[in-house]
């Protein structure tokens, strides 16, 4: 296996005119469905409440400066980002546990926060301009060791890109759209890079109560305060 090291630079020196021959080849077209946003149709029952048998709750991964940047907008850390729920555990304390990155916030469905709807079921983000990398480039990632593999096992391929279960896939992409979408990924692909590596080297044990989330900027409280240290 290699190093990230190593897959970063193989990251950094992806061209970005494969990426959007392959985008272009696989083909894509966003229909506003929600899926990616949603954590599924049988999360809540019909009065908006969740269900017993709730599935996995959306966990879409957003960077320290992608919380920042939602923040600028008005946004307390606690309505952008939660600790993402891997490595957490409930207690008749409350919740523990350590845990790594965040997740952009749900709501009682597990739908993200930020998602909404019109009356005819058409689907948008109210946060489209800050929307985090991950959704930048959904349904699409590259295939580099340490980087996410979003929304399952991937449906398509077509070289390094992967293309993830959407019911956009195989549509018409303009080469405009196509290159967007490149340059996304490759800069997503970097970024995950840089973040594993930085939380490898900022690593550190801890045995406090509650829950602590490891960044890329060290350990936090799920409120995004700094971890007081001794």
């Amino acid at each position: 296996m290699e190093s990230l090291e190593a897959e970063l630079d193989r990251a950094r020196d992806l061209d970005e005119a494969e990426l959007a021959d392959a985008v272009e080849s696989i083909g894509f077209e966003c229909t506003r469905c929600g899926a990616c946003c949603k954590a599924g149709e049988a999360a809540c029952d019909d009065g908006g409440a969740a269900s017993e048998t709730d599935p996995e709750p959306h966990t879409a991964t957003v960077f320290p400066d992608e919380i920042r940047a939602l923040q600028a907008e008005g946004y307390d850390f606690r309505d952008v980002a939660r600790p993402m729920p891997y490595g957490i555990e409930q207690t008749p304390d409350g919740p523990r546990g350590e845990t790594f990155e965040w997740a952009l916030q749900t709501d009682d469905c597990g739908d993200c926060t930020f998602y909404t709807e019109d009356d005819d079921g058409v689907g948008a983000c109210s946060v489209h301009g800050d929307r985090p990398l991950i959704c930048r480039t959904y349904p699409f990632s590259v295939a580099l060791g340490g980087t996410s593999q979003p929304m399952g096992e991937a449906v398509d391929t077509d070289g390094i890109v992967r293309a993830h279960e959407c019911e956009g896939l195989g549509r018409d992409i303009s080469r405009e759209d196509a290159e967007e979408l490149a340059a996304a990924l490759k800069e997503r692909a970097v970024r995950e890079l840089e973040e594993a590596i930085a939380v490898r080297e900022n690593y550190r044990p801890t045995d406090g109560d509650g829950v602590v989330v490891h960044d890329s900027e060290g350990q936090k409280r799920p409120d995004g305060t700094r971890l007081q240290r001794d």
